[in-house]
């Protein structure tokens, strides 16, 4: 609660905060310290500016310089500590398993399910009847594939191709039918939500659903009668759209490919069903360039990987690429989730618009955006920032000029900054970043509880069901970006962590690096060989 104090002139409005009624944060990890009556945690999270005080009786067996998870139960008035209790002991800073668990733990992700939520996973039923095929368009006849990464374990979407009589394709986008196996209201429904997205840790997978759900009765196996919801276009050979249909279906996948595979054949034109995959990229660059064309930015993004020995020490780092494989599933996926977006965004004037789940992105603010065109001017660039449309072609026009140039990643690191994040909303501004009116997620419900809102608000429409509570459902909007955000955040601490566990042993080496952000104090640079990034504080520049 913050009590405002009388504003004065131009000057931003100040206040004092005089109660807490509740902490945004109540759990921390850090290194505990045991002495004869009481324990102390030291927090990993320099943000915690103090120790935590642990009475006796609640530290839980915990040792001297254990990693522990502590919950804060009382801050007393005139207390410059906080009292806590040891609620998990993690086990020996610098394991592996321990870091990763911790920063799960710090970001309150759990990493294991319940013993109840199991159970009921157990539960469901793997056959498919032929009532349920019956009630679905039918394509395990036609030829479909799945194109993932080679280490997944979740294949959530399946690409189906037929050439039909009139010389168009048929290309049809199958998402696993996660709505048909989890219902709402149930455990595993109410967990999900709860953990609104999967978390991708440098070397573990924390799933949203259980495994009998996500690398099982889920995942679009090959070889295997599986349920989806399904995006179906019929192209001509320009890409163009002919016809569409949503609707379930029932597939089986021919081929599991990865994308290197993929690649290969692209490349080369010859492998396995490269008649069909050669298809397919061409119709998806067809897709990609009409984007680029109305307005969509191109942004490339660059993931760092590491080769990890079996006790999980970083051997080598390495950045993974986006090729012709990836943005041929991307441009597929696009497309499907705008048609869903539209489907039911799109209405007639004069009709009311249903209550939906959309992905949203504003507009860059105009203050940012001077700002980066300013700092582009005294690198020798420029950028044309008058209209949307000048503004999409412009970035285009820039990534090209600084493609392998010394300045390339601060520039685009400073250009995605500069960008507004894309959120979850029930209000539908569009997507300013692909240039769309209308987008959602639709393509992913195995790993992101809004897909999985999506798939069932669809239905719940295709049906002539009434429409949601907007409200209800902005908030769970709202949840949802939060969740996204901090796994995020998890995510990329794995990554830093893993980054420096690989330098550790190799100080007094040198390499070469280039700067990547300047500071009041100091200036940050990323090593070129493994993305890894570090301050040199001026203090300590010499000349």
């Amino acid at each position: 609660r913050v009590l405002l104090f009388p504003k004065r002139g131009e000057r931003k409005t100040e206040g004092q905060i005089i109660e807490i009624l509740e902490r945004g944060k109540e759990k921390y990890v850090g290194i505990i310290e045991v002495s004869k009556h009481f324990a102390y945690l030291i927090a990993d999270n320099t943000t915690m500016p103090v120790d935590i005080l642990i009475p006796k009786e609640g530290i839980n067996g915990a040792k001297s310089g254990q990693k522990v998870v502590v919950r804060i139960t009382d801050w007393p008035e005139h207390s410059k500590n906080p009292i806590g209790a040891v609620e998990d002991v993690l086990g020996t800073p610098g394991d592996n398993d321990v870091e990763m668990k911790s920063i799960l733990a710090e970001f309150d992700f759990p990493w294991k399910f319940s013993d109840k939520v199991e159970k009921e996973a157990e539960k469901i039923d793997r056959g498919i009847t032929a009532e349920e095929v019956k009630k679905r368009r039918d394509f395990r006849d036609v030829f479909t594939m799945t194109i993932d990464p080679a280490d997944a374990k979740d294949f959530d979407d399946a690409l189906s191709l037929k050439k039909l009589p009139n010389g168009n394709y048929e290309v049809g986008v199958h998402i696993a039918d996660v709505s048909f196996y989890v219902r709402p209201g149930g455990l595993i429904d109410k967990e999900a939500y709860d953990r609104g997205t999967s978390v991708y840790l440098v070397d573990r997978t924390i799933p949203m659903l259980p495994e009998k759900l996500s690398n099982d009765l889920c995942s679009l196996k090959p070889n295997e009668d599986k349920l989806c919801y399904a995006a179906v276009f019929e192209l001509d050979e320009k890409a163009e759209i002919k016809s569409d249909w949503v609707g379930r279906t029932v597939i089986h996948s021919n081929r599991r490919f990865n994308y290197e595979e993929v690649q290969e054949i692209i490349e080369s034109g010859q492998g396995e069903f490269s008649e069909e995959i050669m298809i397919l990229h061409k119709l998806a660059t067809k897709l990609r360039e009409d984007r680029l064309r109305k307005g969509s930015i191109n942004f490339d993004s660059q993931e760092v990987k590491f080769v990890l020995d079996e006790k999980g020490k970083p051997l080598s780092v390495y950045i993974k690429e986006q090729k012709e494989s990836n943005r041929l599933i991307e441009d597929f996926m696009l497309l499907a989730n705008k048609k869903v977006a539209e489907m039911i965004g799109k209405v007639k004037q004069g009709d009311k618009a249903r209550t939906f789940v959309y992905r949203i992105h504003d507009t860059p603010s105009e203050e940012k955006l001077a700002t980066f065109s300013q700092f582009l001017t005294k690198l020798g660039y420029k950028l044309n920032i008058e209209n949307r449309k000048g503004l999409a072609s412009s970035f285009n026009n820039l990534f090209k000029q600084i493609e392998g140039r010394g300045e390339q990643n601060m520039i685009e690191t400073i250009a995605i900054r500069t960008m507004a994040k894309a959120v979850y909303s029930t209000v539908n501004i569009g997507h300013y970043g692909l240039g769309f009116k209308f987008y959602t997620h639709f393509t992913s419900p195995i790993r992101r509880y809004p897909d999985l809102m999506v798939h069932r608000l669809i239905d719940q429409y295709m049906k002539g069901g009434q429409s949601v509570g907007q409200d209800e459902y902005e908030k769970k909007c709202e949840y949802s970006s939060e969740m996204e955000r901090r796994a995020t955040e998890a995510e990329r601490a794995s990554v830093k962590y893993k980054q420096a566990e690989y330098l550790l042993d190799k100080i007094g080496q040198e390499f070469y690096g280039l700067i990547s952000g300047v500071s009041k104090w100091g200036i940050y640079v990323e090593l070129i060989e493994s993305k890894c990034e570090g301050m040199v504080r001026l203090r300590d520049l010499a000349d």
